[in-house]
């Protein structure tokens, strides 16, 4: 793992971002802040200049553990411990929800937990499974998130998409009374529940849309041009990624039997978004991939919203 995953773990298999330390049975959350590495505080400390004076307004969120600083904030900033963060989650127990994996991004400043529901949804002849991410940050960044990622089981890819009809994403800032906006369990699972509907009448509707070979690779084109305005050495790696999708739509063993539409598209691009190695990979490649298992991959959602314009 990269040196920005702090601690993970996972339970029974390997998750579909591939990271973590395995586990063999699904924890409650104050069991699995230890397995993750998150047994810690954040305490709110003063922000003084190198000579000593004072600086009004800020507060340093530095970890209990090591005393590092997580991230300068300004006095609104109410810290949400990852104990409080995720104890929300247990209540979800009873329903059958199981986590899967918890941990730390980026030395702690981003902590999450993803957690498993028991729904198995089949749509478009797909099993799906359903997902919640729940995501904390400390240094200033973002609010406490909680955040539905579907995942089609043949082939682990992401289904998160940017549906009008139903937030995929809640959440709350670190300025407001944060615990009592996401804490609810019932409140999670209706949301949660909206979602995969409003999913599965995308994805119905995306299957209906018929693509011909030719258009296909104009949507795919759109993704990688492959122009005369473009350098020698643009135009090569663009070939090369370009050759990596259409082998993905046109001969992924999955999608054979899907039909050429738009749904077999947006798998495709889902695949490759998901598991294709880039041009040049950073050392928190695999960190910001997961991330996006949060904020939405732009890639799939452009490529949903393309096929609707189709």
């Amino acid at each position: 793992m990269s040196a920005n995953v702090e601690t993970m773990f996972y339970v029974r298999e390997k998750p579909w971002h591939g990271l973590g330390t395995l586990v063999m049975e699904a924890p409650a959350s104050a069991d699995a802040l230890v397995w993750a590495g998150l047994d810690w505080k954040v305490i709110q400390k003063e922000v003084r200049t190198e000579d000593g004076a004072w600086i009004a307004g800020y507060k340093a969120n530095v970890r209990s553990t090591d005393g590092s600083v997580l991230g300068i904030v300004s006095d609104r900033y109410k810290v949400v411990q990852n104990e409080d963060a995720f104890r929300f989650t247990d209540e979800l127990l009873g329903e059958g929800v199981t986590y899967e994996t918890a941990g730390s991004l980026q030395y702690g400043r981003k902590v999450w937990m993803l957690a498993r529901m028991p729904q198995r949804y089949i749509i478009a002849g797909d099993e799906i499974e359903p997902y919640l991410v729940i995501m904390n940050s400390h240094d200033g960044s973002s609010g406490v998130k909680v955040a539905m990622t579907p995942i089609r089981v043949v082939c682990q890819n992401t289904l998160n998409l940017a549906l009008n009809s139903a937030n995929r994403i809640w959440a709350a800032r670190h300025t407001e009374n944060v615990l009592s906006r996401v804490r609810e369990a019932s409140e999670t699972l209706r949301l949660a529940e909206r979602y995969m509907s409003e999913l599965g009448r995308g994805v119905n509707e995306l299957a209906k849309i018929k693509l011909s070979d030719r258009k296909a690779m104009d949507l795919m084109q759109n993704f990688f041009p492959v122009g005369e305005d473009l350098s020698d050495i643009q135009r090569k790696n663009n070939l090369r990624m370009l050759d990596d999708l259409k082998r993905r739509y046109f001969d992924a063993p999955d999608l054979l039997d899907m039909g050429k539409n738009g749904y077999r598209f947006v798998n495709a691009v889902s695949d490759f978004a998901t598991h294709a190695e880039p041009i040049r990979k950073t050392k928190n490649y695999n960190e910001n991939l997961f991330l996006r298992t949060v904020e939405g991959n732009p890639m799939i959602d452009r490529a949903y919203k393309m096929v609707l314009a189709a």
